[in-house]
């Protein structure tokens, strides 16, 4: 009875401790960006502040645990890269970043917690609240790393890992510009436990242009309304990027993309 006892003492205990640790990182998160958001630029200041994010890495590598991803550095740094509340990039996802050179592959892992802190913190920006949605959200994979926007071009249905609870794969177009073109960053997402582990590569797989879609791109273009060209190019893109999602699976590159996506969710150490 005792030994019943103290393995639901222990059960209860477990998630609590991880929460305390996550909120420790967050309070002490907030307090930088506190400081250094009113702070003037300077050498000081920025050393300052690579000691800051120095000490954050140190409190995610306690958090996350070691992560060995095929490819990538042994070693992670803080993916939330500033700390400057009015830089660009400025709130991205909390977690262990991992980049290869020229950042071709990056990766993110962190801890559904955080996960779940920084969809609500991101919830102005229209980012969905739940999970499941968030992670087949353009908005998920515009905000989590790097400075340019996300632009889903369709969900690749890959098989979900024995050892994760959830695994999704996304096929877009990344760039500070014109996001309409050939898609061909692949960004796939994979829950194990309490861990989150998040996959993007860029260049990783060819594609090309549907005909029927550039069909809905031109008629969406020709209309009238509206006349403000920002919002027909917004509500064009929008009608362009269903049609894409609906028409890929027909594609002679779609069984390719697929192929790929799974491999790199066989690149994160989930067992």
């Amino acid at each position: 009875m005792k030994s019943l006892v103290l393995l639901s003492l222990l059960v209860l205990a477990t998630p609590v401790h991880a929460a305390t640790t996550e909120q420790h990182y967050l309070d002490l998160r907030d307090r930088y960006i506190a400081k250094f958001s009113k702070a003037k630029e300077s050498d000081e200041t920025s050393r300052q502040h690579d000691a800051a994010l120095k000490e954050l890495t140190g409190v995610l590598r306690g958090l996350v645990g070691p992560v060995a991803i095929r490819g990538l550095p042994a070693e992670g740094k803080s993916n939330v890269d500033t700390l400057f509340s009015g830089d660009s990039g400025f709130g991205h996802l909390d977690g262990l970043g991992f980049a290869s050179e020229g950042d071709k592959m990056q990766a993110v892992v962190t801890t559904s917690g955080l996960l779940k802190h920084w969809l609500r913190e991101r919830r102005g920006d229209g980012m969905p609240q739940e999970i499941g949605s968030a992670l087949t959200s353009d908005r998920f994979y515009y905000y989590a790393i790097q400075d340019a926007a996300f632009a889903k071009y369709a969900e690749l249905p890959v098989t979900k890992p024995a050892s994760a609870s959830a695994a999704v794969a996304v096929l877009g177009v990344r760039g500070n510009g014109d996001l309409k073109g050939p898609p061909s960053e692949i960004g796939v997402v994979a829950i194990q436990g309490d861990k989150v582990f998040f996959l993007a590569v860029s260049g990783a797989v060819k594609t090309a242009e549907i005909p029927a879609c550039e069909k809905v791109w031109k008629q969406m273009m020709a209309r009238k309304t509206p006349q403000d060209t920002m919002a027909k190019e917004d509500q064009a893109m929008d009608a362009y990027t269903k049609c894409f999602a609906k028409e890929a699976p027909s594609q002679s590159w779609f069984a390719a993309a697929v192929k790929k996506a799974q491999s790199q969710l066989d690149l994160l150490p989930l067992r």
